[in-house]
């Protein structure tokens, strides 16, 4: 039987971004299931103790800039370190990807993820956007404005606040977040150990 990864962040998150190729990849290599939970970030911040991004100390925010344009350069994976439509309100987007895993499954909805993320950090568009959806959607193969127009709906909100109670009750504070036989995972930079449990 194979493993089960409950993956929890937002679509906004750099790191999530920067992590999402690799995670994924080790995921199919492993046979690992994803269980994916896209949450308000928020949310999980005021419960937590974390800031937002323009509230952290000066440090903080330079740290995390040299942080990942290293992690860009090792990774290869492009990035422009202060897009155009960041920070962005999310909400939407995350509410599309749950739409997409219920109408086509978790592929679909990871693909449509790292689309979405690529979106904000590789390509300067606006996630915010109904029609930047719609067109990242359409991109894919699905019917964009129907997708949209499911991820307006109650059950796709009550699954999206269910993921967000889920990331709360699970200690999550930041993303991305991997949780695997109960251990939690923090960071991109964790890939190496969840990785290892992967391969338990």
């Amino acid at each position: 039987m194979s493993k089960l990864c409950e993956y929890y962040f937002a679509p906004h998150s750099p790191f999530a971004y920067l992590g999402h190729a690799r995670f994924t990849q080790l995921a199919k290599q492993y046979n690992v299931k994803i269980a994916l939970k896209p949450c308000h970030l928020s949310k999980v911040f005021n419960i937590s103790g974390g800031l937002p991004l323009a509230k952290r100390s000066p440090q903080r925010q330079a740290y995390r800039l040299a942080e990942m344009r290293r992690w860009s350069e090792y990774l290869q994976v492009p990035l422009n370190l202060q897009p155009t439509y960041f920070p962005v309100q999310s909400d939407d987007a995350a509410k599309l990807i749950i739409a997409a895993q219920l109408a086509h499954g978790t592929e679909a909805a990871l693909a449509l993820t790292g689309a979405i993320m690529r979106a904000v950090w590789a390509e300067q568009r606006n996630i915010a956007d109904q029609a930047t959806l719609v067109a990242i959607a359409s991109d894919l193969g699905h019917d964009g404005k129907s997708l949209l127009k499911s991820a307006e709906t109650a059950s796709v909100q009550s699954e999206f606040e269910r993921f967000t109670e889920e990331a709360i009750s699970a200690n999550v504070f930041g993303a991305p977040w991997y949780v695997i036989d109960g251990e939690g995972f923090w960071g991109q930079d964790r890939l190496d150990f969840v990785e290892r449990a992967f391969a338990k």
